[in-house]
């Protein structure tokens, strides 16, 4: 494997845990607070992820489907996190910090990349968009800490 296939498969993984974490804060919501917020990031994280899959299986790779044990880490939390405090505008700033570490892979994964490979565009455009999902969120917790 390449630099640049390990990065987009890391980048993958990282998406999928992100999508799986607000996949259980969706069910554990069940409708209120920021349940609309959770289920954007599952569409925009299920989103990337499948583009990312694509640009993979051109490579000859298999994206894994199902993350890494990191998903488990991400479902535990939100769970302990809604049993304990719930899911409301208290989690923004776990919220912000996790999508700030996928920016950081975007990074990686771009720096990994070519400007001139397939998958070089999809990856800038996608980190733009989270990139402004987390003003959003910013956004959000400054409207509830006032």
């Amino acid at each position: 494997m390449t630099e640049r296939t390990d990065a987009l498969k890391s980048m993958h993984t990282s998406l999928i845990d992100a999508r799986n974490g607000y996949d259980e804060a969706v069910k554990q919501s069940e409708g209120k607070g920021l349940t609309p917020l959770f289920q954007e990031m599952v569409s925009l994280h299920s989103a990337a992820a499948s583009a990312i899959a694509t640009h993979l299986t051109a490579l000859g790779e298999t994206p894994e489907a199902d993350g890494s044990f990191m998903s488990t880490v991400h479902r535990t939390v939100i769970d302990l996190r809604s049993y304990v405090t719930g899911l409301d505008e208290n989690i923004l700033p776990s919220l912000i910090s996790g999508e700030e570490r996928n920016l950081a892979t975007y990074d990686e994964t771009i720096e990994a990349t070519k400007a001139d490979t397939p998958e070089y565009a999809t990856l800038n455009a996608q980190r733009d968009t989270l990139a402004a999902k987390i003003e959003q969120m910013e956004a959000m917790k400054s409207r509830f800490a006032a």
